[in-house]
């Protein structure tokens, strides 16, 4: 059965609501939130990310997905039957909604080890890079991510769903996720204990010490409630947007790659085999010497003055 990607119809309304965002945000008290090269410089990553993703996803969907599946659920007296024993899944409405999930899942782990291992954080940081928090932000991709996406996705088609019905579920994610970039948007109410909304979004991009590594969920928050990575937005916190090593420019290729030079002149260090490969594949801030920390490191250390301190004021 074939499908059309729900991409294929969000493009033209991504350009469409960034448009209506930008015009209306010069009419109110938020004129700031584009700044014009900041924008063309997202544009023109989306555009680069959107070719290549093209051609990615039609590899991905044609040779990976569908080999694993074709592997793992192969046809049995004319039945395509897992591996394991049950009949492959169908296109029932309810495997929609578990392929959306287990979609979502996947999704959590992708991004949250984007922001765990460096090396896959090197790609990722071109979303967070720019210190601007609207609907064009939203576009502003990193392209190397396309190469080891997949990867995360692989058990899904594994298991027995279709790689097309997947691949709609992918998309699907992609329209959430894109929506979510606004300032406009305020709490949800009830929606807030179920969805990963756009103020929960807000969380994720800021630099707020209390608020990094946060959100790592596609369209619901329960993952980050299980696995211990959610955080509620507090209104009465300033958010600063964007990340602690900004490439300072707002040329694409230096946006793209800055984080890699700075993990090449880290390697250089340390003659230890060992710190060059944390330096690469360890969490972000790692330094073989102290000279710089990860995120843990600095809350830990945090919470341990709190502690002193207490403990100074009951003596």
């Amino acid at each position: 059965m074939d499908f059309t990607n729900p991409l294929v119809y969000g493009t033209p309304c991504f350009l469409a609501l960034i448009l209506l965002e930008l015009s209306y945000s010069k009419h109110t008290e938020k004129k700031d939130l584009y700044h014009w090269k900041d924008l063309f410089s997202s544009l023109s990553i989306g555009l680069g990310s959107a070719i290549l993703a093209a051609l990615l996803k039609t590899v991905t969907a044609i040779l990976v997905f569908t080999t694993v599946y074709e592997l793992f659920n192969p046809i049995v007296d004319g039945v395509r039957t897992n591996i394991m024993g049950w009949q492959s899944f169908s296109y029932a409405w309810y495997v929609w909604i578990l392929c959306q999930l287990a979609d979502d899942f996947s999704y959590y782990w992708f991004h949250r080890q984007n922001h765990m291992v460096r090396f896959f954080w090197a790609a990722h940081i071109v979303h967070h890079s720019s210190d601007n928090f609207n609907l064009g932000t939203a576009v502003r991709n990193g392209w190397f991510t396309l190469f080891y996406k997949p990867l995360f996705y692989l058990w899904i088609p594994a298991i027995g769903f279709p790689p097309e019905m997947l691949m709609v579920c992918l998309g699907i994610e992609s329209l959430w996720q894109f929506q979510l970039h606004t300032k406009y948007v305020p709490k949800l109410g009830f929606l807030e204990k179920i969805f990963n909304t756009h103020t929960m979004h807000q969380v994720h991009h800021s630099k707020n010490l209390e608020y990094m590594d946060k959100n790592h969920g596609g369209f619901l928050n329960c993952f980050d409630k299980m696995f211990g990575t959610w955080k509620e937005l507090d209104e009465d916190i300033e958010i600063e947007f964007g990340v602690t090593t900004p490439p300072d420019s707002y040329n694409v290729w230096n946006i793209l790659m800055h984080e890699y030079v700075n993990i090449w002149e880290d390697t250089k260090k340390s003659p230890k085999f060992k710190d060059k490969f944390m330096y690469v594949f360890g969490p972000p801030g790692w330094s073989h010497d102290g000279s710089s920390k990860t995120v843990k490191q600095i809350r830990k250390e945090m919470r341990e003055q709190a502690i002193v301190v207490t403990d100074k004021r009951e003596e």
